[in-house]
């Protein structure tokens, strides 16, 4: 995860990005690298956030004004320095996650931006093929479980 936070803030020149999982009926924000905290650790009800709305839906999110846009939970929004947002699901066909990038002014989220944060899901492996090798990674003697909230589990540990 970091190497992929890490490209997605550089390529996009964004203030922050997180890395999100899907974990049924709620998404758990893995990892960020951001200017300042933003929700690293937590979850949220998938249909209550952007990053669920952009797995839910299989579509990208481009957001220019977070205040202005129905989908954004403003309460979460206001203690953070997000004006503008970009979230990309992984795995389009049956999105596992999703990658978010912010900016800390209003930006209007241009078509290199899109390309660049679109391709890096897309240029890595398959999701679930991605998800078992971290897995393996993370919990070497582990038993094989079925299951996607199982694996999920164990990726967002790293």
């Amino acid at each position: 995860m970091a190497v992929v936070r890490r490209h997605a803030r550089t390529l996009t020149k964004a203030d922050g990005v997180t890395f999100v999982l899907r974990e049924g009926q709620q998404v758990f924000y893995a990892d960020e690298d951001a200017i300042a905290p933003l929700w690293k650790g937590r979850r949220f009800p998938i249909d209550a956030c952007v990053s669920g709305w952009a797995m839910l839906h299989r579509q990208v999110v481009a957001i220019a004004d977070v205040y202005e846009d129905e989908r954004v939970p403003i309460t979460a929004y206001h203690p953070t320095f997000v004006k503008s947002m970009l979230m990309v699901p992984i795995g389009r066909q049956q999105p596992i996650g999703a990658i978010g990038a912010y900016w800390a002014s209003k930006h209007q989220i241009d078509s290199r931006e899109l390309t660049l944060l679109e391709a890096w899901p897309a240029s890595q492996p398959p999701p679930s093929r991605m998800l078992n090798c971290t897995r393996r990674r993370a919990t070497p003697s582990a038993p094989e479980t079925s299951g996607w909230g199982s694996h999920l589990t164990s990726y967002g540990r790293l």
